[in-house]
């Protein structure tokens, strides 16, 4: 995967697969102290210990469509890459927290990608989960909860062709105001 952005994704789409209703993305560019961290929480079906154990690695996965799992392990091996890590958090029954971490300013640091892309194809890939996003620039933040988009959208569905339309309308000028 070439941009941070697809790892996200890659996650986020696991979340769902593990029974999430609720999946909180935190983007955070830290310039001050060269520091990029990205945190996906859920509130899915959890891991155990054991599975807990053996989830970055490839060669691991508790999918039955294929032997194999990298998502996690290429998120890890871009963030170590960058002179970084990644911690995994679970509790069955509870959720799973990934926090991966890169030098900011690292040569082979990925970019981040088109996060506005990646939310919208979040929101469309299941409409019944909420996701919190949140991406924070020194001092500055952009937040999109899909419980207030959807108090706001009142009977139209959060992935028809016009709400997809005014999110990322509305992603794309709060991510420009980061950028400035």
């Amino acid at each position: 995967m070439e941009d941070l952005s697809l790892h996200i994704l890659d996650i986020a789409e696991n979340s769902i697969a593990a029974g999430a209703h609720n999946i909180s993305i935190v983007v955070n560019e830290d310039a001050a102290h060269d520091l990029l961290t990205i945190e996906i929480t859920d509130d899915g079906k959890g891991m155990s210990a054991e599975v807990l154990r053996s989830a970055a690695d490839p060669f691991y996965t508790t999918r039955t469509t294929r032997e194999i799992g990298f998502g996690l392990a290429l998120l890890k091996d871009a963030a170590e890459m960058a002179s970084g890590g990644m911690e995994i958090q679970s509790t069955p029954n509870l959720g799973t927290k990934v926090r991966a971490t890169f030098q900011l300013s690292h040569i082979d640091r990925k970019p981040l990608g088109d996060m506005v892309e990646t939310i919208t194809a979040l929101l469309c890939s299941s409409v019944e989960v909420h996701v919190l996003y949140v991406h924070a620039r020194d001092g500055n933040k952009v937040v999109f909860d899909t419980r207030e988009i959807r108090d706001e959208l009142g009977s139209i569905s959060l992935n028809s062709v016009k709400a997809i339309s005014v999110i990322r309308g509305y992603l794309n000028q709060e991510e420009d105001t980061l950028a400035h």
